[in-house]
């Protein structure tokens, strides 16, 4: 179920809880481009590292259509990030947990889970604002079933069989099979989900009917600069682009930070978006 007049009921949820982690948290923001691996860091896991950075935006593209739902669809949603510190001369590196997760298409907020074991510049509890560059994984689960979940499953490749049933009794999750991991909910039954978000397309009229009647929200912005088409661009969703584009949203329309919604669909690889936008 969704909530209903579908924008005026979030309000600016995302944003304004990104505003106000800005305003309130610890700030944990990394200068660096790339993420810090471990030396001697086993190559599985940073090839999971990597894939996870790669499909990260189908995280948030289901985290974004949580937000919005009366009854939680996920079990469970987290983010592991790496965290730095230099302890001894040295580049001490942990990858740790965050769940309470936003996203604003350049950093990722939220709450950290773990407790570090060398850092201590970060504490469980924290909450976080960590450049989108950092991810080490991600992971939801749907009635039991995990997406994401790279690194755990680079672990459970190297389990026996009996190892890997007692590591997911204890998760009480189904982490399936850890050579075809899978990053949306019905992946194999509609491949097409891998494009968009079927809440996009089933809200397409409750979406018309919203901004008929609340056709300020089309142009308005937050703090930050960010309006409707820049958020829903980020969680790529196309049918939401699409009417708000015919609603008259003004793709030109820039963050503080000078980004367009085009911008986003480039950093995020959103490719179905661009001819929209462009």
């Amino acid at each position: 179920m969704i909530k209903t007049d579908l924008q005026k009921q979030i309000g600016f949820f995302i944003v304004k809880t990104i505003q106000f982690y800005k305003n309130h948290l610890k700030l944990y923001l990394m200068e660096e481009t790339k993420i810090f691996y471990a030396d001697g860091e086993n190559p599985k896991m940073i090839e999971a590292y990597k894939k996870a950075q790669e499909t990260f935006k189908y995280f948030w593209r289901e985290l974004s259509w949580e937000y919005r739902r009366i009854v939680p669809g996920l079990d469970v949603a987290c983010v592991k990030l790496a965290f730095t510190q230099e302890i001894d001369n040295e580049t001490v590196v942990e990858h740790m947990w965050i769940n309470d997760v936003n996203f604003d298409g350049e950093t990722i907020y939220g709450v950290l889970v773990n407790d570090p074991n060398e850092l201590t510049n970060v504490n469980n509890g924290d909450e976080i604002a960590i450049s989108v560059n950092q991810i080490s994984d991600w992971l939801f689960a749907i009635n039991g079933q995990t997406y994401g979940a790279f690194t755990i499953q680079a672990m459970r490749s190297e389990m026996s069989d009996d190892e890997r049933a007692s590591h997911d009794e204890a998760w009480g999750l189904d982490f399936g099979d850890f050579n075809d991991i899978l990053i949306v909910n019905e992946q194999k039954e509609k491949p097409e989900n891998l494009i968009e978000h079927p809440m996009s397309k089933n809200m397409k009229e409750s979406l018309i009917e919203f901004v008929t009647n609340n056709p300020e929200e089309v142009s308005s912005q937050d703090e930050l600069g960010y309006t409707f088409l820049h958020r829903e661009t980020i969680a790529g969703n196309q049918t939401s682009v699409e009417v708000l584009l015919e609603s008259g949203a003004d793709k030109n329309a820039k963050t503080a930070t000078g980004k367009t919604a085009l911008d986003f669909a480039k950093e995020l690889k959103w490719d179905h978006l661009l001819p929209l936008l462009r």
